[in-house]
């Protein structure tokens, strides 16, 4: 039998989703261990996207397969009273062998916040990027229409990313204000390693006035990582939902998080 869960963490004090031999402070060993105790037997769980070290998951999708029976409740919060605090199961489904968290998913969507305030905040920090330099709204949202659409992403790419291809389509990205925060929500139907947190930091050179609009457009057409700005931090990102085929019959990830700095 196959089952999914949708899982939210806060990834602040994790080593990443990623099992690692010499970490075991990770979102994916944390949550193996935890269904574990419930299914009676060793799990390996697949994910929709791994996230980095700090980043966090609202609409996290996973499957696992066992032959133990439980109802989805029983899954829930068997696995919820073995997890951390910071990880929460949120829903269970058994869903057909066909389906794959990482395979079917035809779209993924990230959240990227900014705080941008000429003070350094004290409260949740851990959940958004300070940019103390003012930012402009309109030229960063001016300046991310280069990237819709179906490109070679090799300039926005991590050195250890390893995609088989850096050509990625962005469906969707927006980029808005709530008071001092700017969100930068970016759709796409893969993503590569760092892809967003190196368009956030592109799109905040644009709005710090260190580079032009069209800047973005020749970072892009470069291929060449070094063409672009640093890499924002891991703190202000949220993965945040993942679409599937309609046949799946997956829950769709709430708007936001109970908790969001928004």
């Amino acid at each position: 039998m196959r089952i999914a869960l949708g899982v939210e963490y806060d990834g602040s004090s994790f080593g990443g989703w990623q099992r690692q031999g010499h970490d075991p402070n990770t979102i994916q060993e944390k949550l193996e261990n935890a269904i574990a105790k419930v299914a009676d037997h060793d799990v390996l769980v697949h994910c929709a996207g791994r996230t980095d070290a700090g980043v966090h998951g609202v609409g996290q999708v996973v499957h696992f397969d066992t032959p133990s029976v439980r109802d989805m409740y029983g899954w829930i919060f068997g696995c919820n009273t073995n997890l951390p605090d910071s990880i929460s199961v949120r829903w269970a489904k058994v869903v057909d062998e066909e389906f794959h968290a990482r395979f079917s998913a035809q779209a993924r969507a990230y959240r990227y916040v900014i705080y941008n305030h000429p003070v350094r905040p004290a409260l949740g920090i851990k959940h958004l990027t300070w940019q103390f330099r003012p930012l402009d709204l309109g030229l960063m949202q001016q300046a991310s229409r280069y990237l819709l659409g179906e490109h070679d992403f090799s300039a926005f790419r991590a050195t250890g990313c390893q995609a088989k291809s850096p050509v990625k389509e962005v469906q969707k990205i927006d980029v808005y204000a709530r008071g001092h925060l700017i969100v930068i929500d970016v759709q796409a139907n893969a993503f590569l390693h760092h892809m967003v947190r190196n368009i956030a930091g592109v799109l905040m050179a644009v709005g710090c006035g260190k580079q032009p609009v069209d800047w973005v457009q020749h970072v892009l057409q470069s291929k060449d990582r070094k063409q672009g700005a640093p890499t924002a931090g891991p703190y202000g990102l949220y993965f945040m939902r993942v679409h599937y085929p309609e046949k799946f019959d997956i829950p769709k990830a709430e708007p936001d998080a109970p908790f969001m700095p928004l």
